[in-house]
């Protein structure tokens, strides 16, 4: 990803609803792992090719929980801020995903992405870009 490009990621379930609030009916390409326990990410800039966004499903799936537990492949599911909804009752940093796309992100690819964060707004928790 060039100078420009980079990914939003949660921090936590508040952080993630926040996120999500943010880019709720947005074309913005969003990111989950398929298991629970991981942050949303939202690349954030337009028309991201398949490499970037295979490059930021593996920095959702580094943080998430289902790597932290189990080193292997992990699978990610793609779609947009038109896909999602927040429903009455449901849980903070749980959002209902319409239709989604499912991409398996290797661990070798999440071992190699060279993450590199910082934290420029505190609400939207990690800015992740690619070295």
């Amino acid at each position: 990803m060039g100078k420009k490009k980079r990914i939003l990621l949660g921090k936590d379930k508040h952080s993630n609803d926040e996120l999500m609030r943010k880019f709720k009916g947005k074309t913005n390409i969003i990111l989950h792992t398929e298991s629970p326990g991981s942050p949303f990410g939202v690349i954030d800039f337009s028309r991201p090719t398949k490499k970037e966004i295979s490059l930021s499903g593996a920095a959702v799936a580094g943080y998430s929980q289902d790597w932290r537990d189990n080193k292997g492949n992990v699978k990610v599911n793609v779609f947009t801020g038109k896909e999602i909804s927040k429903k009455k009752g449901m849980k903070t940093g749980t959002w209902h995903v319409g239709k989604s796309k499912t991409i398996e992100v290797k661990r070798a690819d999440i071992k190699k992405c060279g993450l590199r964060e910082s934290n420029p707004h505190p609400n939207l928790g990690k800015v992740v870009s690619y070295h």
